[in-house]
């Protein structure tokens, strides 16, 4: 991914989401109708005639076949993390979402209006993402977008000098970030969140299983995954084992609440005459602050 240039990966996921929310209401697994307006020019011409449910259905099965698991982990992960994040809302005041890309929570789920959300970015990528929502669709005005240069800026300082309020209760979500970063900044990342979240704060982020990265593990679809993203140029480079992973956290002043192959999970959210192979290798993983 360039600087200040949309990520590839991004828009192939949102035209995932915007094709799911074509589905007829009663089958829908997840429900973005937003995505469609983050797409490039092709694709947005891919989602406008997946209008037509034969469309769709074809598109669903070119994708499926040239990129196995990867559609229906997207709307998988969307649909879980949509519930984790429902369900925590009534608890806390505050909402940060690092990286937020193209995450329309803030503006598609109920009872997000009522707290305050903050979406730490770079600021080419919120001002890409501002021109997107601007027509047609209502401001979310408890929605504060916090520009951030990784790498050079202090997002601990940024994140304060926008209003935050560090020690209190906080819901975090890190979505679809961590696989493309190296365990210097996943580790930055959580020492930060130790240092500014109050205790009982929720975390939900994602990860990619380590075996996928170093061959020691083989998982449906993963190969197809590392040439795809290599190939635009945003190749995997970090990864948990997941067995590691409750004392990852621990020592970090977090404790592991549930972590969740996407594949389980969309298990249980598709039909399960019709469920999709979905990959084995994506987790979601719940973590409480101490």
């Amino acid at each position: 991914m360039r600087a200040g240039q949309p990520s590839r990966t991004a828009d192939q996921n949102a035209l995932f989401r915007a094709l799911e929310a074509r589905r007829p209401a009663a089958v829908r697994v997840a429900d973005d109708p937003l995505a469609v307006r983050f797409l490039s020019p092709e694709f947005r011409a891919l989602a406008k005639a997946a209008r037509l449910p034969p469309v769709r259905r074809l598109l669903e099965a070119v994708i499926d076949h040239r990129w196995p698991c990867a559609r229906p982990g997207v709307v998988a992960r969307t649909r879980l993390i949509d519930q984790l994040v429902l369900g925590e809302l009534g608890t806390i005041g505050q909402v940060l979402i690092l990286g937020a890309g193209f995450d329309t929570r803030a503006w598609r789920l109920p009872g997000m209006d009522r707290v305050r959300v903050f979406e730490l970015d770079h600021p080419a990528t919120q001002a890409a993402k501002q021109r997107a929502l601007r027509h047609g669709t209502q401001p979310a005005p408890r929605v504060t977008l916090v520009p951030i240069v990784f790498g050079a800026d202090d997002p601990g300082g940024a994140l304060v000098s926008s209003g935050f309020t560090a020690g209190a209760p906080t819901l975090v979500l890190w979505e679809g970030v961590t696989n493309y970063l190296d365990r210097e900044a996943v580790d930055a990342t959580f020492g930060l969140l130790a240092s500014m979240l109050g205790s009982g704060s929720l975390m939900l982020f994602t990860y990619v299983d380590a075996g996928m990265l170093d061959g020691s593990a083989d998982f449906a679809g993963a190969r197809t995954t590392m040439r795809a993203v290599r190939r635009v140029g945003e190749p995997f480079t970090f990864g948990f084992v997941p067995a590691e992973l409750p004392g990852y956290l621990a020592a970090r002043g977090f404790e592991l609440l549930s972590d969740e192959r996407v594949s389980d999970a969309a298990r249980r959210f598709y039909p399960a005459a019709r469920c999709p192979a979905a990959p084995a290798y994506y987790h979601v993983a719940e973590s409480r602050k101490r």
